[in-house]
């Protein structure tokens, strides 16, 4: 599978009118803003010097084809993860371009979600929301070197601590790999009738997968220059039968942008009793 570096890849795309119209609207200061935040985030982002702005949104309606494998080999299905990963980064750029539009530095709390339709099986949607924010200091932008604005999965108490400490996050990065597990054959399932064994072709199966979908993430972190990758997630999700398993691997890359950071620090307080 092949992926893009966030800093060469392809413009934001072009807005639905709809969303174009509410979006200036937003900005033209009009209605108030939305949301998802708690008070308590909302509180924590403001202290941090940043403004919500706008819930932004992002979706994808995508028809994954099919790939043959050989039943009797472990291996990955590329065809298949190659259109997981599509869909998921059509979904996140249209939340980008929201984001943009807005004059956002940053979407939080950035959600990336599946969604399955029974009468189409073979059509998966994906949708990505979060808050747009901005920096109240004006002089400087907090946007990624390629002039997107950040995107993360962190809440407002993670990225007010983050920041605290002089981190700032740059953009969601991910892996993906659609893994066909091998079947047993029949001589095996006997020979394992009855015993407490492990299924070792099921173990290194599920083994490279995951491995394959970690790597792919931290190459994404690598390619934009980011120090490290915060609040990674692996998760599977099985579209395929029940030998096909798709891990997903999803965390935030940062930054540490401000090294004079001095943050405050935690004291124990111990209460008094009568």
């Amino acid at each position: 599978m092949t992926t893009t570096a966030a800093g060469a890849g392809p413009a934001l795309p072009p807005l639905p009118d709809v969303a174009r119209t509410r979006l200036e609207n937003s900005r033209a200061g009009r209605p108030c803003f939305t949301s998802d935040l708690s008070v308590n985030e909302f509180v924590l982002v403001t202290q941090a010097g940043f403004e919500p702005l706008g819930m932004v949104m992002g979706t994808s309606v995508y028809h994954v084809g099919t790939q043959q494998g050989n039943w009797r080999t472990s291996q990955e299905l590329g065809y298949l993860s190659q259109a997981m990963y599509n869909v998921r980064e059509l979904a996140m750029g249209r939340m980008e371009a929201e984001a943009a539009q807005l004059g956002a530095d940053g979407v939080l709390g950035v959600v990336l979600r599946p969604m399955n339709y029974g009468f189409f099986s073979d059509v998966i949607e994906y949708i990505a929301f979060g808050t747009a924010v901005r920096a109240t200091d004006s002089a400087q932008s907090y946007r990624t070197p390629d002039g997107r604005p950040f995107t993360t999965t962190l809440s407002g108490q993670d990225f007010w601590t983050l920041w605290q400490h002089g981190w700032l996050p740059r953009r969601l990065v991910l892996g993906s790999c659609v893994y066909h597990v091998a079947h047993q054959t029949l001589r095996q399932t006997i020979s394992q009738a009855g015993q407490n064994a492990e299924l070792p072709q099921f173990t290194q199966a599920l083994y490279d997968a995951r491995e394959l979908a970690m790597a792919r993430m931290q190459y994404e972190g690598q390619q934009i220059g980011a120090d490290g990758v915060v609040g990674t997630t692996v998760n599977d999700h099985r579209y395929w039968g029940e030998h096909a398993v798709e891990f997903f691997a999803l965390g935030t890359a940062v930054n540490r942008v401000r090294p004079d950071a001095n943050p405050v620090q935690p004291s124990l307080t111990m209460p008094l009793t009568g």
